[in-house]
């Protein structure tokens, strides 16, 4: 039956009451949905820091890096925060250019150990000529990893998983001997999947570097923006180049096992402020600390 004229103060009125219970009952501390999201601040993982409402967007940094600001639901301008894996429990801040630090507290975590063994002996202990390849090849890849995009919001900031189906196998963060030797931690994510399965972009973005590496094998990073960066390694084969944009969704290459691999995986690297972190976290896959 149709609403009459009178009916509609009435129905406005509980609306607003509605709303008023609902805003009443949320609890002081309540954050928007990428702050409940993604916070995780844990070494390797991502502080979620509240920096105002702000008309425009914070300017901040942490360890001489600038960080990612978004809006975020609750109408509250965020930083999202890379933590490095070697960072220590405790107290740390950001630096906001015209206003006063941002401070976060990290929390302890502890990542399992994975011992693999490789039968090509090069890749546990490559010789001179590997080392001055391996040297050449990282200063490239380090770049891109600091490649900031000023101006740029992310397509998404909650991630698509780039391979469809399969297990997670190696998780982030673990401690790696290979042969028996320790070398560094896992920094990123692997997916149990065929050779050949379609790897595609988690959100939109410019690709900034594509190669072949010693221990990467074939190799594409994506620039999300604000320093939001995505690294695929191991493929197969590469479907773009450098300097293409993508959108989110587009395949940019296959599953491989090329590098130092054991077989046919993606391994997947998330990085922001130029500081690798846990994947999953973006793909709600991480178990909170």
């Amino acid at each position: 039956m149709p609403i009459s004229s009178p009916s509609l103060p009435r129905l406005a009125a509980g609306l607003a009451l509605s709303l008023a219970a609902v805003l009443a009952a949320m609890p002081a501390g309540a954050r928007g949905y990428i702050g409940r999201t993604l916070d995780t601040p844990v070494p390797g993982g991502v502080a979620v820091v509240s920096l105002g409402d702000g008309g425009q967007a914070p300017r901040a940094s942490y360890e001489g890096r600038r960080v990612m600001v978004v809006r975020d639901s609750d109408g509250q301008w965020i930083a999202l925060v890379g933590i490095p894996l070697d960072t220590k429990p405790g107290r740390q801040s950001l630096r906001v250019q015209g206003g006063p630090a941002a401070a976060f507290e990290v929390r302890a975590k502890q990542y399992a150990a994975q011992h693999i063994t490789l039968k090509n002996r090069r890749q546990v202990t490559p010789d001179p000529d590997d080392l001055k390849r391996i040297q050449r090849e990282l200063d490239l890849q380090l770049a891109a990893y600091r490649t900031y995009r000023d101006g740029v919001v992310p397509s998404n900031v909650m991630l698509d998983r780039p391979v469809a189906g399969g297990r997670l196998s190696s998780p982030f963060g673990l401690r790696r001997f290979f042969n028996g030797e320790e070398r560094n931690p896992h920094s990123g994510l692997d997916f149990a999947v065929p050779a050949g399965t379609p790897v595609k972009a988690p959100a939109a973005g410019r690709v900034t570097l594509v190669g072949d590496y010693f221990f990467n094998g074939k190799t594409v990073f994506i620039d999300h923006g604000q320093g939001f960066v995505s690294m695929f390694c191991h493929l197969s084969a590469i479907g773009v180049k450098a300097g293409d944009e993508v959108a989110r969704g587009a395949v940019v290459g296959r599953v491989g096992a090329t590098g130092r691999a054991t077989g046919p995986h993606l391994h997947w690297n998330v990085s922001l402020n130029d500081a690798r972190v846990d994947p999953a976290i973006f793909i709600g896959a991480a178990r909170r600390p």
